[in-house]
Formats: C-alpha cells, sequence, structure tokens
C-alpha cells in the first residue's frame, strides 16, 4: 500500500485544520533553503522514479478526498522557487502527480512578496497558501509542520526534534528551528534542539539582539515552558564545535562538560551524545530535511544493507557545499561517520557543488588545517554502516568527473537516488529514514 497523510487535504479557499500522521505513514520534505533549479530537477525525477516503479496506480487521477503521498513544506527563500519561471515549470511536473502537496508558509509568503498564484491557479487543491489554526485561535505554518512531524494521535505523548548547523542572527534558519519547537509543546510535544558547527552560537550567554528575536531567551523559554507542562526538552550542542569557537569549558570528572559561556538549557556534550538521539524513532528536522516512510516489510524490493540488524532510523547525508570554503562538508562526514559508529546506517551522497570534493587530486601541506578532505574520506570509507555515494548528474552538468583514487565512493545516478531514498535497506527494522542537507 502507498504511504498517505490523514486529514489534511485542504480545500482551495478555506484554512485547514490540523491532522496528524498516524503509524508513521507520510513522506515530508521541509524546504527552507534556496531551492535551485538543478535541485528541483533531481527531486523531480526522484518522485517519478518512486511513483514508477513503486506505485504506479497512483499516477492514475487521484479521487477526490484521497490524501497526498508526499508534501512539501516550504518557507524562506525555498519560496521564491513558486514564482521563478524555470523552478515553477518542475514544480507544475511535479505537481502534476496529484498524490503531491505543497504547503507554505503564509506569513513568509507575505513577507517577500511572493504569491504562488500561478501554481494555485493550476493546482488549486494541492498547492495550499492559507495555515492552520493554533490552540490561540491564530493561523501558523508551524502548527502544519508539527501536524505532520507528529507521529501519534494527540493528546498522546512523542517527541520532535531540530539539527541546527547555523548561526542565529546572520541566518533566520534559527528562528525557524524555535518556531517548530514552540508549536510543538504547544501540542504537547517533547523537543530537542541539536547544535552543530555553527549551530552552536545559540547557546551563547548574553545574546542581546536589537532588530531580531533572542534566540537565548527563545531558548531559555522552551525549557521553562516544557518544565511547566511536565514535557522534555534537550538542547545539546557539541563539544568540539563549541570549543573551536572560544565556549570555555571544562569536565567535572564525570563526564559532565561544564561552560560559563552558554545559557542554561544548553548541555555541551561529545557528538556521540547527540548522536544517540538519533537511534530513536522521533522526526528530526533541518533547513533542508525529509522523511520517508518506508512501505511494510516484505511488501517491495529494498536496496543496499546494514552490516548489523539495527532498528534506528537510517541516515541519508546530502553533501552540496563545496570543501573548505565552509566547514559543512567536513562537518557533514564527520557527522556521518559518528552516526555510523553509533550503528545507524548511513549514506553519504555527494551531489551538485559537494562533487567538488571528489573532483580533482587534492594536495595539502602537511601542517596545512583542514584536512584533505579526499584523505578524511579514504580514512573512513570501509566503516561499517557508512556508504559514501556521488550523484552522477551533478558531474555531467559541471562537465567533470570524479578522482579515480576515491574507489570507495560509488557513483548513482537517478534510479539508484532513488533507491537509496525509497527502498527500504535490508538488515533495518525501522519505519522510516531521514534525509539531512548539508
Amino acid at each position: 500500500m502507498p504511504v498517505v497523510f490523514l486529514n489534511l487535504r485542504p480545500e482551495a479557499d478555506t484554512i485547514h485544520q490540523c491532522g496528524w500522521r498516524a503509524v508513521m505513514t507520510a513522506n515530508l520534505f521541509f524546504l527552507s533553503t534556496p531551492v535551485t533549479m538543478e535541485r528541483l530537477s533531481w527531486i523531480e525525477e526522484c518522485l517519478k522514479f518512486f511513483f514508477v516503479q513503486l506505485y504506479p496506480e497512483t499516477l492514475m487521477h487521484q479521487p477526490k478526498g484521497e490524501n497526498p503521498v508526499f508534501t512539501f513544506l516550504i518557507t524562506g527563500d525555498a519560496l521564491y522557487s513558486l514564482d521563478d519561471a524555470e523552478t515553477q515549470q518542475i514544480w507544475s511536473i511535479i505537481l502534476s502527480l496529484s498524490t503531491v502537496q505543497l504547503i507554505c508558509d503564509r506569513q513568509e509568503l507575505d513577507l517577500r512578496g511572493v504569491s504562488a498564484g500561478q501554481l494555485k491557479m493550476k493546482f488549486p487543491d494541492q498547492v495550499v497558501t492559507t495555515n492552520s489554526l493554533g490552540a490561540d485561535g491564530q493561523p501558523s505554518f508551524w502548527n502544519d509542520v508539527v501536524a505532520h512531524a507528529r507521529q501519534t494521535k494527540p493528546p498522546q505523548p512523542g517527541t520532535v526534534g531540530w539539527l541546527q548547523c547555523e548561526s542565529p542572527y546572520m541566518h533566520r534558519s534559527a528562528w525557524y528551528g524555535l518556531q517548530f519547537l514552540s508549536a510543538a509543546l504547544k501540542d504537547r510535544l517533547s523537543v530537542e534542539l541539536y547544535a552543530y558547527l555553527d549551530g552552536v552560537h545559540i547557546s551563547h550567554t548574553g545574546q542581546a539582539p536589537t532588530e531580531a528575536e533572542n534566540t537565548g531567551a527563545g531558548i531559555e523559554d522552551l525549557g521553562e515552558r516544557a518544565a511547566r507542562h511536565g514535557l522534555q526538552c534537550q538542547v545539546i550542542a557539541c563539544n568540539r564545535n563549541a570549543t573551536a569557537r572560544g565556549y570555555s569549558t571544562w569536565d567535572d570528572g564525570q563526564g559532565v562538560v561544564i561552560s560559563t559561556c552558554a545559557i542554561k538549557p544548553v548541555k555541551i556534550r561529545d557528538l556521540n551524545v547527540m548522536i544517540d538521539r538519533f537511534r530513536q524513532n522521533h522526526v528530526i528536522l533541518a533547513p533542508g530535511a525529509g522523511d520517508i516512510q518506508f512501505p511494510k516489510r516484505g511488501s517491495g524490493p529494498s536496496f543496499d544493507r546494514a552490516e548489523k540488524s539495527s532498528t534506528a532510523p537510517p541516515v541519508i547525508i546530502l553533501v552540496t557545499k563545496s570543501p573548505y570554503s565552509t566547514e559543512l562538508a567536513s562537518g557533514a562526514i564527520a557527522f556521518a561517520a559518528a552516526c555510523a559508529h553509533a550503528g545507524i546506517l548511513t549514506r553519504v551522497i555527494f551531489m551538485e557543488d559537494g562533487i567538488y570534493a571528489l573532483t580533482g587530486t587534492h594536495r595539502a601541506p602537511a601542517n596545512f588545517s583542514p584536512y584533505n578532505l579526499q584523505d578524511v574520506i579514504n580514512a573512513v570509507a570501509g566503516r561499517e554502516n557508512l556508504h559514501f555515494f556521488a550523484f552522477s548528474p551533478s558531474f555531467q552538468k559541471r562537465g567533470i568527473s570524479k578522482d579515480k583514487s576515491l574507489n570507495a565512493v560509488l557513483e548513482l545516478g537517478y534510479p539508484g537516488l532513488g533507491k537509496i531514498l525509497f527502498y527500504p535497506p535490508g538488515n533495518v527494522q525501522a519505519e522510516h529514514q531521514r534525509v539531512l542537507v548539508f
């Protein structure tokens, strides 16, 4: 049976009510960063693969009242793709698959002067530009995000998480994360916030912005509200990243890291402590993320395999940025290695500008920092539960090729990417897998 949403099909011009995802039955994509023509093209091809190879019956006209198989929750700079002439054409192709739905952030549409009008006119039941009402009677996009991320019917308990890799204030993603987690608390869900790379700056004491929401105060408010309602609020920052950025820390001798630079709710811990939370079953979002549901075990083909039996949701990490100019590529590999070490099947796919980590022969002086990323890849390749792939269309678009020395990185095209995204891997008993864009 194809995966579906429950109670989430809106009427064209009305505010729709929050629904819930029963027993993890929906495919969810959260987009807040720029959606380029290149990115939307591989999303389009992967969706075609899904419907043609797995559920061709859903390509037929969808009867009124049926629920979408894929929902895209769109906010931030991703909204520009709805009005851009080139990407709008690809969205039209994607929406021609009647089991695809877009839910747009009304507030951010208005802020940016984006209408999404042409797509809305052409696909009135699939392009949603009004948002669900919360307990306060006010509409909010984040109510919709929580409704899709929730794994149990309200008011049953549950948890959601947010991975933050960017600094606050310079990037709006920290505010998005707080809005998501705040809405989750209102829906009686426990919340978890993971600060990685520059994301650790959300934890600094003494934040006092004059023209933006105070991120530090927002985190403290999450902790206080959770405590009042008997819910959990965990905020974990990576120790290595915090130390690199000058957060004075020391170990109390019992494995507890103390810092005078971090606000009270934030716990600076080893990366493995953060990764342990990724072994759990809850939905974890990020500025660019997905949550893909597996069909019932035994009901379809499988692809790839974990070395050891695991119940942890697999992680797919898409490396989309070039190496060296930022820490994103090296941070993605470190994060992937930590996931694999924790027993999580982890697939790393280099695509878009991320393929520059694999082209040519990288050479660096012995005392050069950061490390030669190709050496890092070769050093960790072959570890249990860690698999590397390179997306061939990204090479073809740029007229370049993968360096032959990187034998551990396997090239794949659209069918291979589709299989990794949608086929359940062998030896894994999880119901879903996470997709994180670095």
